[in-house]
């Protein structure tokens, strides 16, 4: 009895009849087979055998020394064998003129950014300067410096808001085709800024800038490339018929398509098969592809051919589009739609260089500091193709005020101005009572620290002059 229920209780962990008899004849009961180790199980069973059992049954192989000491090996050597990791720099080393000029710095005690720095040393770059014209140089670069610095108690916010504010109700209303693309419409003007401000989270229309590691000159191996970023639906390539007295869905392959986009009929039954949500019986002949409904249903019938067309095919998806431009510098791939990470896996692309207008895109895959550095340039751009100056400084508050939490906010009751501390600030931006309302309910105290609650109250603002208090001292007669 007790070697029917050893045997049942091994079976139950997974291990084979005949193996159980086996070891049960051998006199090992459960509880023995717990305490038992492999060496002793290798009289009766195979080594293999012996470690798959007591693996089964929950016991863990004891090493000898001699054992342990060739895995640890083994390890090592595997260690040895990974590449090791190439840590990259974040910022390049000086060149010789830039360490120069940071030297001839120190020894005038003045300290200004490395941007301000680099700019002079690609001024004077390969020119004859004395080191007295040098240090010339770098004390007026120094003077000017210290002129645009921002003054202490300087409403920064304000005047952002005005520098920003004011140009933005000159920009266009119209979406713009993009500069050397007449095939891509882009959204410029007014509703390209709205846009950025509000940190939309798929813009009206995302596109991409993807630029090749290697400069391929051939145009024939560039449609090739492009072919496998642009997105291929079955409905691109083919015509679609239904069949309605047999059941099926008849696709017409346009060959001359197929050539363009690199293309098998075999490519597109593979993709058809691969589908999950597609179950129909798929059946290749000639230059066509039938689709066969399992039930007797037009309903279904219709279902299926929607299904159908819009099967992926080949390419990446969301980009609808994919136009070739050439530049001086070699060809440059213009997209319509964007997928920044699914396009960073594509190894002939530089993903140095690739650009995307989808923010919260490059804030997923690259980081906070890569979507405030986007902010800027997408904000930038747009009101440099509108043909309007604005300090890039007033721009860079903007994008570090949307970002400085480590996540993106939009400017507005959302984002920003809705998460103001001060209850009169938030209620002079949008929704007054609602705001007051909440404040009173809940006993929230306002200690009227920013601009637009001490200009409600009726108050000096503490800033500029409102930040200063003046004491006049009578002298004693």
């Amino acid at each position: 009895m007790a070697r029917e229920s050893t045997v049942k209780a091994l079976v139950a962990r997974g291990v084979n009849k005949k193996l159980a008899d086996k070891i049960v004849n051998a006199g090992f009961t459960l509880k023995a087979l717990k305490s038992a180790s492999v060496k002793e199980l290798t009289k009766h069973i195979s080594k293999k055998e012996a470690s798959s059992l007591l693996k089964k049954i929950g016991v863990k192989e004891t090493k000898t020394k001699k054992e342990a000491q060739i895995s640890k090996k083994k390890e090592e050597k595997k260690e040895k064998k990974k590449k090791p990791k190439i840590v990259l720099e974040k910022t390049e080393p000086p060149t010789p003129t830039e360490s120069l000029l940071l030297t001839e710095l120190s020894k005038m005690n003045e300290d200004i950014p490395m941007a301000i720095v680099s700019d002079v040393a690609e001024k004077i770059e390969g020119s004859k300067i004395s080191k007295k014209m040098i240090q010339k140089i770098l004390t007026e670069v120094c003077k000017r410096y210290k002129a645009h610095k921002v003054d202490s108690h300087e409403s920064v916010g304000i005047v952002s808001a005005q520098s920003i504010g004011e140009p933005g109700t000159q920009m266009t209303m119209r979406t713009f085709h993009y500069a050397g693309v007449a095939e891509i419409n882009v959204t410029m003007g007014l509703p390209r800024l709205i846009e950025i401000v509000d940190a939309r989270r798929v813009p009206s229309t995302p596109m991409m800038e993807i630029y090749l590691r290697e400069a391929v000159k051939d145009l024939d191996e560039m449609q090739k490339i492009t072919s496998e970023i642009e997105m291929t639906t079955v409905l691109d390539i083919a015509d679609i018929e239904l069949d309605m007295t047999n059941m099926e869905i008849i696709l017409h392959l346009d060959m001359e398509k197929m050539k363009k986009k690199i293309l098998s009929t075999e490519d597109v039954e593979l993709s058809l098969k691969k589908m999950r949500r597609l179950k129909a019986s798929v059946k290749k002949e000639a230059n066509k592809i039938i689709v066969k409904s399992p039930e007797p249903s037009y309903k279904k019938l219709q279902q299926l051919a929607d299904m159908v067309k819009v099967c992926k095919v080949k390419g990446i998806d969301g980009i609808k589009r994919a136009i070739i431009r050439k530049s001086p510098k070699g060809f440059v791939i213009y997209t319509e739609g964007s997928n920044l990470a699914k396009v960073f896996e594509l190894e002939y692309v530089d993903q140095a260089r690739v650009t995307t207008n989808s923010i919260w895109e490059v804030y997923e895959v690259l980081g906070v500091e890569a979507a405030r550095n986007a902010i800027i340039r997408e904000a930038c751009n747009t009101l440099d193709e509108q043909g309007l100056t604005v300090d890039i400084r007033h721009i860079m508050l903007v994008a570090d005020m949307m970002t400085n939490d480590g996540d993106i906010k939009a400017i507005g009751r959302h984002g920003i101005s809705g998460k103001k501390s001060s209850v009169l600030a938030r209620a002079a931006f949008e929704i007054t009572a609602a705001h007051l309302l909440r404040a009173g309910v809940i006993g929230e105290v306002d200690n009227l620290d920013g601009v637009a609650e001490n200009i409600i109250v009726g108050q000096p603002v503490a800033l500029g002059t409102g930040a200063v208090n003046l004491i006049y001292v009578p002298k004693k007669k």
